[in-house]
């Protein structure tokens, strides 16, 4: 691997620690994808060992520089090592998505002893891990979406309805009561809503896909006629390519009819099935409405109930928003602040409210 040429033949104690550490990391990280590829099969295992190899390019590299100073092996920085234990205990796509957040953000394209191909190597690897975890993310997206909503909604609305209760000033177990029904209630309509919402987008999809019984007519088609290439248009084809499909397929080619509808399984898959999604919604709208009206199953009262409900629900809010972020390729801790803010700016508006008629009553 050829080196900078202003790279000096006897480099800084600055710049050999820095070039241990890339070292280090770059070991670490080509370690994470062989422990990926070996939970793997197929086209992503392929993948991920070409992505381990090119780490080793990269380690090539910062040994040929550091040459006799290379001395004994350093441990990786604690991103890559943490992710190390991921990929050996999980191998899930969350590791890929923290993977993804390492590649992006890469030093090579600011430190002049790293080469330009280095750097372009970084950037390419980030968009073949975030391929890699878009997969795992079509896997989850159906499901996943109706668990993490159904139990941020749980949290937050069953928070505002506790706390504005609670604001008006009526008995403990009024509260307790009014948490409960809300739990169910709002379960049995997430649950429902969610089953009529993916229900009702797989059969917009099933009704888009073809009639299987139409590879039969194929060969009793009028070839001087143009209802097959019709049909190509139909589905975007420009008039051209049209005609040149359907000219291929009436020439005993009867397979390329169905090119188009070569994804649609990924699209049934993405949406997820109406059971599952309904089930994922109930349960996880009622693990999240529990944890409000935990202090008061408990017997506490008054402010030091809210003040515990509040921190709870908080807490919870921080998780479930670091994992949107972490699947989503994006900061953990913004998306977890964000969903913190959003679910207490609810909370406070509908305690606020409850305060209010809670005077007007008195």
């Amino acid at each position: 691997m050829p080196t900078n040429s202003h790279v000096p033949v006897r480099p800084t104690p600055t710049q050999v620690r820095r070039w241990r550490q890339y070292l280090a990391n770059e070991r670490a990280e080509a370690a994470v994808y062989r422990d990926l590829a070996s939970r793997r099969s197929g086209e992503e295992r392929e993948i991920l060992l070409w992505l381990a190899e090119a780490e080793a390019r990269h380690e090539a590299h910062w040994l040929n520089l550091l040459g006799s100073h290379v001395g004994k092996p350093r441990r990786g920085d604690n991103r890559t090592l943490f992710l190390g234990v991921l990929a050996r205990r999980f191998g899930s796509v969350f590791v890929l998505a923290l993977a993804q957040r390492a590649e992006d953000k890469s030093p090579y394209e600011a430190d002049p002893d790293a080469t330009s191909t280095m750097a372009a190597d970084e950037r390419i690897h980030g968009e073949v891990v975030r391929g890699l975890a878009a997969r795992g993310r079509n896997r989850l997206s159906g499901n996943f979406r109706a668990a993490v909503f159904g139990a941020n909604d749980g949290l937050v609305s069953n928070l505002s309805l506790v706390l504005g209760v609670g604001a008006s000033g009526v008995a403990t177990n009024i509260i307790l009561l009014t948490g409960l029904a809300g739990l169910l209630a709002g379960a049995l309509s997430m649950g429902a809503g969610e089953y009529v919402s993916v229900r009702s987008q797989r059969e917009l999809l099933e009704a888009s896909t073809a009639d299987p019984e139409m590879r039969n007519a194929l060969p009793h088609l009028d070839i001087d006629a143009n209802e097959l290439a019709l049909l190509y248009r139909a589905r975007g084809m420009s008039p051209d390519e049209a005609q040149a499909h359907a000219a291929e397929v009436l020439n005993g080619n009867p397979r390329l009819e169905f090119e188009a509808e070569a994804s649609e399984p990924d699209q049934h898959e993405a949406v997820g099935t109406g059971l599952a999604a309904a089930t994922s919604s109930f349960c996880f709208f009622a693990s999240g409405a529990i944890i409000p009206v935990l202090p008061y199953l408990f017997g506490m009262e008054g402010i030091a109930a809210v003040i515990v409900s509040a921190g709870l629900v908080g807490v919870t809010l921080l998780g479930t928003g670091a994992i949107v972020g972490l699947l989503s390729g994006a900061s953990p801790v913004k998306r977890g602040l964000r969903q913190l803010m959003i679910g207490f700016g609810a909370a406070a508006a509908t305690y606020l409210l409850g305060l209010l008629l809670g005077t007007g009553a008195a």
